[in-house]
C-alpha cells in the first residue's frame, strides 16, 4: 500500500488492536511502579481497559467491508464481531485471574493475554495468507506461554510443553499447505486465490492436499477429531483462567481462520467438504462419549469443548449464509457460557474443594448464588431453553437441515441428548448430593461476582432475545458471500 493510498480511516479500522498494544504497555509499566500489595490493580485495569476498547471500537471502528492496508486486512462485519468477542473474552479472563495464585500479580501475564487477543483479532481480519500465518503464530506462542506460565507447577509446565510441541508441529504442516496454495496459484490474497481456483488452472489433487494440510493446523486450534488429543491434558494442567481463555477465545479464532481460508479462499473448490462433514460427526460423538467417564471437572469441560467444536462445524459445513451466521452466533454463545463455567470452577478450586466433580457436593447449600451461575452455564451448554445454548443449537441444526444434511443434524440432536446427561450429572452433585462434613461457604470476591453476573445475564439475554443477535450475525455472513 503506497502512501498515496493511505487513508486515516485505515488507522481507525485497527484502533482496537492499537489500543490493546497501548494497554499492554500500561500494564507492564504499572507492574514496575506498583507496590506488591496493590498489584491486584493489574487484572482490574486489564479488564476495564478491554471493556473501554470494546466501547471505542463500536463507536469509531465500524466496518465498511473493504480490503485495506494493501489488501492484507478485510474490514468486514464478521471480523468486527469476532474481534469484539476476543476482547471481551480477554477482559473477562483478566477479571477471573485477579485472585488466582501464581498469575494474579504478574504484569507480564496480563500483557501476554492482551498479545494473544491482538493475534486473534488479526486472525479474524486477515485477507492474506501471510498476515493470517503471522496472526496464528502470534496467538499460538502467547498460548504456549500462558499454558505453562506457572513454571513451578509440574502440571502447568507439562501443559505448556505439550501445547507447544503439538502446536508447533501442526503449525508447520499448515504452513506447508499455505505454501502449496501460493506455489500453485501465485497469489497470497485469499480473494485472488479464489479467482485462480475458480478458473480451473489448479488440479483437484493439489487443492485437496493443500486443504488437508491447512486443516491439520486449524483443526488443532479448534480441537476437532483427530486433532483433539492435546486438549484434556492441557486444559487440566494450565491455570484455570488460561484454560477458559484457550477453550473459548482461541477456539473461536480458529473458526475465524476456517471461515477465511475455506469459504473466502477455497470456496471455488469444495472437494474438502465431505472431509469436514465427517469430522463434524466424529467430533461431536467422540467428545461427548469421552466426557461421560470424566471425574475431573476440567477434563469434562475439555471433552465438552471438543463436542461443541463439532456442533459449530455442523453449521459451517452448510456453506451458506445461514450456516456462517449460525456458526458465528453459536461461538458467541459458547464463549460467554464456557467462561461462566470456568469462573465457577476457579472459585471452587480456590476454596480447597479441588477439581474433582465430587468436590461440588452440596454447593447449592453452601453458596446458592454460585450454584445458580453454574446451573445457568451448564444448562446452556446442554442446550436447554430458554437459555442461549438452546438457540445456538437450534440455528446450527436448522442450517444443516436447510443444506440437506439431515443425517448430520440428527447425529447432532442425539449428541445433544448425550451431553445433557453428563451436564445433569454434575448439577445433581451440586444440588442433590449432601455437602462434605465441615464444608464452608465459598468466598466470591467482587471482581468474580461482577464477571459471573455479566456472563449469566448474557447467557439469558442471548437466549430470551436471540433474534437481534442472530440478525447481526446474519448480516455479517451476507458480507462473506
Amino acid at each position: 500500500m503506497s502512501i498515496a493510498n493511505f487513508h486515516p480511516n485505515d488507522l481507525l479500522a485497527i484502533l482496537p488492536e492499537l489500543a490493546l498494544v497501548v494497554l499492554a504497555g500500561v500494564i507492564m509499566t504499572m507492574d514496575i511502579v506498583l507496590a506488591e500489595n496493590r498489584k491486584r490493580l493489574l487484572g482490574l485495569t486489564t479488564a476495564v481497559g478491554s471493556f473501554v476498547i470494546i466501547a471505542a471500537a463500536v463507536i469509531f471502528s465500524q466496518p465498511n467491508g473493504e480490503l485495506i492496508w494493501g489488501g492484507m486486512i478485510s474490514n468486514d462485519m464478521v471480523a468486527f464481531i469476532f474481534r469484539l468477542v476476543f476482547i471481551f473474552a480477554g477482559g473477562i479472563t483478566a477479571l477471573l485471574s485477579v485472585d488466582v495464585k501464581g498469575v494474579a500479580h504478574k504484569g507480564d501475564y496480563y500483557a501476554i493475554i492482551l498479545g494473544a487477543v491482538v493475534g486473534m483479532c488479526f486472525m479474524a481480519l486477515a485477507a492474506d495468507i501471510i498476515m493470517l500465518y503471522l496472526a496464528v503464530e502470534t496467538t499460538g506462542i502467547a498460548g504456549y506461554v500462558l499454558a505453562g506460565y506457572v513454571h513451578r507447577s509440574s502440571r502447568s509446565a507439562e501443559a505448556g510443553l505439550k501445547y507447544f510441541l503439538f502446536g508447533a508441529a501442526t503449525s508447520a504442516v499448515m504452513l506447508y499447505g499455505l505454501s502449496l496454495v501460493y506455489g500453485f496459484t501465485g497469489e497470497t490474497n485469499l480473494t485472488a486465490i479464489a479467482s485462480v481456483l475458480a478458473s480451473g488452472k489448479v488440479g483437484i489433487s493439489v487443492i485437496l492436499a493443500s486443504a488437508i494440510l491447512i486443516l491439520v493446523g486449524v483443526g488443532f486450534k479448534i480441537a476437532i477429531v483427530p486433532f483433539h488429543f492435546w486438549a484434556p491434558d492441557v486444559y487440566e494442567g494450565a491455570p484455570t483462567p488460561v484454560t477458559g481463555f484457550i477453550s473459548t477465545a482461541a477456539k473461536t479464532a480458529g473458526f475465524a481462520v476456517l471461515i477465511r481460508v475455506f469459504i473466502t479462499g477455497l470456496t471455488a473448490s469444495e472437494y474438502w467438504l465431505p472431509i469436514l462433514v465427517a469430522l463434524a460427526a466424529l467430533t461431536m460423538t467422540i467428545g461427548n462419549l469421552l466426557a461421560l467417564a470424566q471425574k475431573n471437572i476440567k477434563r469434562l469441560l475439555a471433552y465438552s469443548s471438543i463436542a461443541h467444536a463439532g456442533y459449530a462445524l455442523v453449521a459451517f459445513v452448510a456453506l451458506s449464509e445461514l450456516g456462517v451466521a449460525a456458526t458465528v452466533f453459536y461461538l458467541m454463545v459458547y464463549v460467554i457460557t464456557n467462561l461462566a463455567a470456568f469462573g465457577v470452577v476457579i472459585l471452587v478450586s480456590r476454596s480447597g474443594a479441588g477439581e474433582e466433580i465430587a468436590g461440588y457436593a452440596g454447593m447449592s447449600r453452601r453458596s446458592p448464588y454460585l450454584a445458580l451461575a453454574m446451573l445457568v452455564a451448564f444448562l446452556s451448554l446442554a442446550g436447554m431453553p430458554p437459555l442461549a445454548g438452546f438457540f445456538g443449537k437450534f440455528y446450527v441444526f436448522a442450517a444443516a437441515m436447510k443444506a440437506g444434511l439431515v443425517w448430520l443434524a440428527l447425529v447432532g440432536v442425539l449428541n445433544a441428548i448425550i451431553g445433557l446427561y453428563y451436564y445433569l450429572v454434575v448439577l445433581k452433585v451440586v444440588y442433590v448430593s449432601p455437602p462434605q462434613e465441615g464444608a464452608l461457604a465459598i468466598e466470591v470476591p467482587r471482581a468474580y461476582s461482577f464477571a459471573l453476573v455479566i456472563l449469566s445475564v448474557g447467557i439469558v439475554l442471548l437466549g430470551t432475545a436471540a433474534s437481534p443477535w442472530f440478525e447481526w450475525a446474519l448480516s455479517a455472513a451476507q458480507g462473506i458471500f
